[in-house]
């Protein structure tokens, strides 16, 4: 077996990326928020969280690699390489993204031909999702909140999916800004103006509360609101930047928006 043999993951994208490609046994440590696949939270040591790590508990497990996500784990990544470990942030935020990081994650750890015929896998499979939606009567126009208090919008790869499953982000510019910070809206007045036909909800951590979005203030006037097409879609699903958005995120998506196609059409 070539390349790296004990990894921890301070995420859950590279523990469901090497799971979907058998190599699990490499891993020896995972995120205490990882839930996909179940598997690895039965069998796998919890050592990190987004912002923080157990860098002693990882240190005990003599890692020869640590993976993890952006600018959010830097502090993390600069400990550990402090203490003499090999280090991968990535720091994709688009469709194309997640299925490069796929590509060089497997090869990696010396399953390249694998890896890259599990991505491209995964591409026909949104392609069959996006040429479904375009049979879609309507586009809707959606509002996804990252995050209710201050208000975040959509990050990249999620709007990505959004059109992928036949909606229409309402906040496309704002997709494109990598940091959660440079999405926050001051106030709802721009989503009420833009009026979203449906709502989608994934406030990281905890349960989206559509009734609580509902009666905000001057909301009322919103399609999404009038109509009650608000919705949760769970975080795992939809804000790690691996598998899971491309595969039970983007689906629940496309869901929603062909049920509203039907009441639309």
């Amino acid at each position: 077996m070539t390349g790296p043999q004990r990894i921890v993951c301070l995420t859950e994208e590279p523990t469901e990326t090497l799971y979907a490609l058998g190599q699990q046994d490499r891993i020896v440590g995972i995120s205490g928020f990882t839930v996909r696949p179940a598997q690895a939270r039965k069998e796998k040591p919890k050592v990190s969280a987004f912002t923080s790590a157990k860098v002693e508990e990882i240190l005990k497990l003599k890692p020869d690699l640590a993976i993890g996500f952006s600018d959010i784990q830097a502090d993390i990544a600069a400990e550990l390489i402090r203490r003499g470990v090999e280090v991968w942030i990535s720091n994709h935020r688009s469709v194309d993204g997640i299925l490069d990081y796929i590509r060089r994650l497997g090869a990696l750890v010396g399953v390249a031909q694998q890896a890259s015929a599990y991505a491209d896998g995964l591409q026909r499979d949104l392609q069959v999702i996006a040429d479904t939606a375009a049979k879609l009567p309507r586009r809707p126009r959606v509002y996804f909140e990252e995050w209710d208090e201050p208000l975040i919008t959509g990050i990249r790869w999620v709007a990505e999916l959004i059109q992928i499953a036949g909606g229409d982000d309402v906040f496309p510019e704002l997709s494109r800004e990598p940091l959660a910070k440079q999405r926050i809206l001051a106030n709802g007045d721009e989503v009420v103006r833009r009026a979203p036909e449906i709502i989608l909800g994934s406030w990281c951590g905890k349960k989206f509360r559509p009734e609580r979005v509902a009666a905000r203030p001057g909301w009322d006037t919103m399609p999404a609101v009038r109509d009650g097409q608000l919705f949760e879609i769970k975080s795992p699903l939809i804000l790690q930047p691996g598998p899971a958005a491309l595969t039970d995120g983007v689906r629940e998506m496309a869901r929603i928006f062909q049920e509203w196609g039907r009441l639309h059409g």
